[in-house]
């Protein structure tokens, strides 16, 4: 199906060069699952930035939208980063491509490395926050209650949902099961605590009375 370009739930979806490319990138490297999850994430966003009546940049979201889980797929997940911090970076590559510009750049890579982030995120840029929202939304329902029926039922129609609570778990674990340990102080250690038999998460407690220093 063809997206660029065009208007769900009443949100145009960006359809310049370098929107499409992003979008064919997540077609080639993320599973059906995560190509909608990602969509309605933007949608979400999207919807949640035009009722409250925010200033953002609708593209800067859109390519932050597609390379927000871009950090799980085998083409772009590292040995040794977060995989939020993977997808940050290869959007950033990518948009080095394009001529876009420092701010810019920094603020893709901030909106991604920190769409995990609550508490931290819906204080950002207002692009940052939109993700943060959007992604919360589908996944933890968190916002469920301001989306009208209307929109949800549209948008959900477009992108199903592929039982996303079945299946979530299990694509979040596959992308950092290789490194569990760059989970620490993440939500994403819960899902290695879910998924590994025996897994104890860091302690900071333990981290802080078990430092080098002699007192």
């Amino acid at each position: 199906m063809a997206i660029s370009g065009k208007t769900i739930a009443g949100i145009k979806i960006p359809d310049s060069a370098m929107a499409s490319q992003a979008t064919e990138l997540l077609r080639e490297h993320g599973s059906e699952l995560l190509y909608n999850h990602t969509l309605r994430v933007f949608l979400f966003a999207a919807l949640n930035g035009k009722q409250n009546k925010l200033r953002y940049d609708p593209e800067l979201l859109y390519v932050s939208t597609m390379f927000h889980d871009l950090g799980l797929t085998a083409h772009y997940r590292s040995d040794d980063k977060r995989f939020e911090v993977d997808g940050a970076n290869a959007a950033r590559d990518f948009l080095t491509g394009y001529g876009v510009s420092p701010h810019s750049l920094q603020l893709v890579w901030d909106t991604i490395a920190l769409h995990t982030s609550p508490g931290i995120a819906e204080y950002k840029e207002p692009e940052v926050a939109l993700l943060n929202y959007g992604a919360a939304l589908d996944v933890i329902g968190k916002g469920y209650d301001h989306l009208s029926v209307t929109d949800r039922e549209e948008i959900v129609k477009q992108f199903p949902r592929n039982e996303l609570k079945k299946n979530m778990i299990i694509t979040f674990f596959d992308g950092f099961k290789h490194k569990p340990h760059t989970t620490y102080g993440s939500i994403n250690s819960d899902i290695c605590a879910c998924m590994i038999p025996g897994f104890e998460k860091k302690d900071y407690c333990d981290l802080i009375l078990h430092s080098p220093w002699s007192e």
